[in-house]
C-alpha cells in the first residue's frame, strides 16, 4: 500500500511552529523504517495497511501536541501483493518519457 499524506497544525502563530510541528511529523515517518520520501506537498510512505496507519497516526500526534487544531489530507493506493512502488510507479513514467 502506498500512502501519500500531508498532516499541518492549524491554530498556530507565524513563528515558525508550523515548520518545527512539520518536521516533527516527517521525523516519525522517517524514524519508522519503512520506504518514504518527502516533497513540497506530500509525504509518501510504502507498507502494510497496519504498520502505515500506524505511522500516520503518530506523526498526527506528534502535530497535535504543539496545535490545538490538526488538518490530514490523505490518499492511498490500495495493491494487496505490490511492493516497491514507492520507486516503481515513478520509473515506469520515466521510461514512458523516455528517460
Amino acid at each position: 500500500m502506498l500512502v501519500a499524506f500531508s498532516v499541518s497544525p492549524t491554530g498556530v502563530g507565524d513563528d515558525g511552529s508550523v515548520g518545527d510541528a512539520v518536521a516533527a511529523a516527517v521525523r516519525v515517518v522517517r524514524e519508522s523504517g519503512l520506504p518514504n520520501e518527502t516533497n513540497a506537498m506530500f509525504t509518501n510512505i510504502e507498507g502494510e495497511w497496519d504498520e502505515v496507519m500506524d505511522v500516520v497516526k503518530r506523526a498526527v500526534d506528534a502535530v497535535a501536541a504543539v496545535s490545538p487544531r490538526v488538518s490530514l489530507v490523505l490518499k492511498a493506493d490500495i495493491r494487496p501483493g505490490h511492493t516497491g512502488q514507492l520507486t516503481a510507479k515513478v520509473r515506469r513514467v520515466e521510461e514512458a518519457l523516455g528517460g
